[in-house]
């Protein structure tokens, strides 16, 4: 059974069509990139997803039931949310931020119990920030914060995790530590990831690591194209997306083993063809 469908969905702002004949399957253990130009319908789908906004078509099937089947503590039970941002607008401890994905497990009148905290401790522990666990959230980095983001929806105990760009505004180092924390856990625990993501190189990563990762890329209101990132990220596929040139190439590094990257050469508006600015 999938975890997650999303079945021949559509969505548009009045006239403006943002996305239509949208369909995508996810199963266990499984990282899904949704990849794509600024402006394309990402955040726009994980919102449809999230039910922060509802298609003008199409089903979402969660668990094999329609999603509107669902009370919203079940579907919280089901699914967890990593925002891009998050205000850090009051001095709350890691702790309690983390605890806060306890909330559909715990009654509208109860305060999280002891169980509750190990649940939480736990997954700042999977994240590696149970030192910061008594630290004001408002005093950590951006990469501690969106390391919290994803304790937080560990807590929550959901066989499936969404994400909308993880890794933006990280410096090169927390970008990597976001990127192993989430291998580390699908690799560990089943879990599942929809990842909207600006960087094609994410994909490859997570399958350069052994991660079961499918790309969905997405262009013209659709998804132009669905599969692994070996069959999806290729330098015509990413021409005709970004209008760039770009070279997808292998590398074998003795401790790993071969890892696949796209390596950016130059735009096709500044005139670049065949590896020469003209």
């Amino acid at each position: 059974m999938h975890l997650l469908e999303v079945i021949d969905a559509s969505f548009s702002y009045k006239s403006a069509k943002i996305f239509e004949h949208i369909s995508i399957s996810i199963g266990p253990g499984e990282v899904h990139c949704i990849i794509g130009p600024n402006g394309c319908g990402k955040t726009t789908l994980l919102d449809c997803i999230l039910g922060i906004l509802k298609f003008n078509a199409g089903e979402i099937k969660l668990m094999g039931r329609n999603i509107n089947q669902y009370r919203i503590w079940e579907i919280a039970n089901q699914m967890a949310y990593v925002p891009q941002s998050h205000a850090k607008t009051f001095p709350y401890t890691v702790l309690d931020i983390v605890l806060m994905g306890r909330a559909s497990h715990t009654g509208m009148f109860s305060s999280p119990d002891m169980e509750d905290r190990a649940i939480a401790e736990d997954a700042l522990a999977m994240v590696g920030l149970s030192r910061y666990k008594d630290r004001p959230y408002t005093q950590l980095s951006g990469g501690e914060g969106q390391l919290v983001m994803i304790a937080r929806a560990l807590a929550q105990q959901t066989p499936l995790i969404i994400m909308d760009e993880p890794t933006a505004h990280l410096d090169f180092k927390h970008e990597l530590i976001v990127l192993e924390t989430i291998v580390r856990l699908v690799r560990d625990t089943g879990l599942s990831v929809v990842m909207a993501t600006h960087f094609p190189n994410h994909a490859f990563y997570f399958a350069n690591h052994g991660i079961n990762t499918f790309v969905a890329l997405m262009s013209n209101h659709s998804f132009m194209a669905k599969g692994h990132p070996d069959n999806i990220l290729t330098e015509e596929n990413l021409q005709s997306v970004y209008n760039i040139y770009a070279k997808v190439v292998t590398q074998h590094i003795d401790e790993i083993g071969e890892l696949k990257q796209i390596i950016p050469v130059g735009t096709l508006a500044n005139n670049f063809q065949g590896g020469q600015t003209v």
